[in-house]
This record gives C-alpha cells, structure tokens and sequence, in this order.
C-alpha cells in the first residue's frame, strides 16, 4: 500500500512539471516597449510608444542600416485603450515589463497626471524602475521621435543620462513611479520630476538617421531643470540654483562642483563628495518653524587664484567661505520657491506634522499660503578632506615666471 502511495505522488509530482508555464508569451510575438510618451489631444490621450527593433540592434554590422527603435502611436479616452489600439498597426502585442523611461508632455502635465497613474500601478507588466520625467516647452511624443547618437536606444539614452547628472550635477531627480505615487498623496510635500528637451534643431533631430551619423548632431536629448506639481498638476519650473538647494536639503545631493570666490579675486572649485541635511520642525510662539543642519565635506578640484594651500589656515579660510556662500545661496533659493513656486517641495509641512501634529491639523487646509512665510533658519558645516596632487596652483608658478621674464 505504501509502495502503491508513493508511485501515485510521483505521477502526480512529473505532471505538474510537465504542465508548462500556462501563461507564457514568446519572444517574437511581443513588441518590446522601453519608452512612452503620454500627450492630451482634444481630451484625448496620445500614446507614443519606442520599441525595440531586434533586428538591428542585435546586427554585428558597423553601417547603420535600419532605425534601432520603431515608433507607434494611438489616441484613446484612456491610456489603455490607446495602447490596445496600437495592435491595429503594430504587428506585435506592446510587452512593457522592460520599460526605461515615461515621458509626459508639458500641457498634459499642466492639466494633471492623476489619470494615468491607477493604469501604471495596477497593470503588473509595469515594473517600478522605470523613471518619469516631463518634456519641457513640449510635446512627449517630440522627445521620444529624436534619434541619439552613442545611446542607439533613446530611451536608454534618457535612463542613463537622467542617473548619471543626478549623480554627477545635482540639480536633477531620478523619481521612480513608486516614488511618485508615494509623494503625491503624502501631506506637507509637492512632487519634483526632472525635465527634458530637445537640444539643437528639433526637426532635424527627429526621425533622422542622419542624426546618428554626424559628428556634431543635429539635435539630441538634453537633461534640464526640476519640474514642481502642486498635487498632480505641473505649476512651474526650478532653475538651476533652487534644483541643486532642493536635492541638498532633501539628502538627494550625490556629488557637484561649487565655484567660490577668493578673497583677491578668481576662484576655487569645491568638488562635494557627500552632503547631509538635518531638517527639524520647532515650534516657537505658537507658530512653526524649520531649522537646517547642513553638512557637506568635499575637496579641492581646481585653483584659480594665488591662495597657498600649504600655509597654515588656508583651508579653514575656505571652509569658511563655503560655509557663507553656501547659506546665502541655500537662503536665495528657499526664498525664491516660497514666493515664486508656493509648493512645498523640501517636505517642511511633513517634518511638522510629525513635529506636532495638532500645529499640522490647525494649517494644513492652507499650507501653500502658509509656506511662503514659514521661517527657515539654516546653519551649514563645510570640510574639506584632500586638495589634490599639488598644493598650489599651476597659474601662481607661471605668474612667478612671468615676473622674473620682465
């Protein structure tokens, strides 16, 4: 009987292996989709979608041929149904689970991005990796019709470009689709996304080979400034001192470079290394206010003045002017949102109602108008850690000798 058992366990184990997967798709039935572009025409949605063309991007061939990704594109009362739409002209189903980057033109996200966003988080083919960004001054569809040279993937190009200067510059945001829908229904904090445009002539740029095969192209895609949503709706535009001051102060800031000015004239050029801000609420007669704690440490990348490094103090007499430059320009920039942009987004009214939130539930139905005149006390803290592989400047040796020519 035993025995009997154990030869029925083993069929059924060798049957349920050899089901298959039920619901698998194969490769050359799907359109591989790595960019979407998202417009509102007439109150309807245009859908642009990049997809791989595998044919090409797998040639071993040096010539370009072909073009390394294909565009489609529909128009729907809802995103998925123009996305479903676009199978009356694409040969394959769009298969997004490798998806890089949704683009949303400008005038669409001027009018709210709230609809598209139930589709993106309840559909199980979108992954959460992919980056959101905004198409500034135009259409997304623009952008996702522009052929990148070195990337032959635009969207890859976007992908890496957008990580690369959120690493490197500081002034932009990779913001991923879990962390939008997070910041956007939290209180007390505005939702930023980065920008992008079209650099050099646009009509050239587009749907051009010839783009691929310059030296200088005709146009490419190009990083720009931090977009500002009051709830789903774009309001504005940081530039690019309140972009690097929002990515300081929310501890997004990975490494840029600050020029400072000498005390006789020229410039040192401080390399951040790593920067972390400490954000307090305190409660002071009655009424909130916010202190920061900024701490930044960093070296020396360039030296454009006859400071001497060597000489007792000099680094400090740095740090200090660091330290005032950098509170005035952090000042300027906080002033400038709170007047101009009256979206809080630093996350101060979430710092509060954590704080107290009696305080919160007291101002919260007006925040925006509160946070224009929300004092904001900041103290920061510079160091410098290396100087280089040469003490002092290459420009104070050749002054010498050009003296001792005379």
């Amino acid at each position: 009987m035993k025995r009997m058992i154990l030869v029925i366990i083993t069929v059924i184990s060798i049957l349920i292996f050899l089901t298959g997967c039920w619901n698998r798709r194969e490769l050359n039935q799907l359109a591989i989709v790595v960019g979407i572009g998202i417009d509102k025409v007439d109150d309807q949605f245009l859908v642009t979608t990049q997809v791989i063309n595998p044919g090409q991007i797998a040639t071993q061939k040096s010539s370009i041929e072909k073009a390394p990704v294909i565009m489609y594109q529909e128009t729907g009362d809802t995103v998925f149904e123009a996305i479903r739409k676009i199978t009356t002209t694409a040969p394959r189903k769009m298969y997004a689970s490798h998806l890089r980057m949704i683009v949303l033109g400008e005038e669409f996200a001027k009018d709210g991005i709230g609809e598209i966003l139930d589709l993106l988080f309840r559909d199980q083919e979108f992954r959460m990796d992919f980056y959101i960004m905004v198409a500034e001054g135009m259409r997304a569809e623009d952008i996702l019709k522009v052929s990148t040279p070195l990337e032959k993937i635009p969207s890859n190009k976007m992908f890496n470009a957008l990580e690369t200067s959120q690493k490197e510059w500081s002034a932009t945001k990779a913001v991923t689709l879990h962390e939008l829908v997070k910041t956007i229904v939290r209180e007390g904090e505005a939702l930023v996304l980065t920008g992008i445009t079209v650099k050099g002539d646009k009509d050239l740029a587009t749907n051009s080979m010839d783009n691929l095969e310059r030296t200088v192209p005709n146009g490419d895609l190009q990083i720009t400034n931090l977009a500002v949503f009051n709830k789903d709706k774009l309001i504005g535009w940081l530039d690019e001192m309140e972009g690097k001051t929002y990515n300081v102060l929310t501890n997004n800031e990975k490494s840029t470079t600050i020029n400072l000015s000498c005390p006789q004239g020229g410039k040192v050029v401080y390399e951040v290394k790593n920067s972390s801000t400490d954000m307090k609420a305190e409660i002071r007669k009655g009424k909130p206010e916010i202190d920061l704690n900024v701490f930044v440490e960093g070296d020396i990348a360039e030296v454009q003045c006859d400071m001497d490094l060597t000489k007792e103090g000099t680094i400090e007499e740095i740090e200090k002017i660091y330290e005032k430059e950098a509170k005035s320009y952090f000042r300027n920039a906080i002033s400038q949102i709170q007047q101009h942009h009256e979206a809080d987004i630093f996350g101060f009214g979430e710092e509060i109602h954590r704080a107290n939130p009696e305080i919160w539930r007291k101002i919260k139905g007006d925040w925006n108008e509160q946070f224009k005149y929300l004092p904001v006390n900041i103290k920061v803290q510079g160091e410098i850690k290396q100087i280089g592989t040469v003490e002092n400047s290459v420009l104070e040796k050749l002054e010498k000798q050009r003296e001792m020519d005379k």
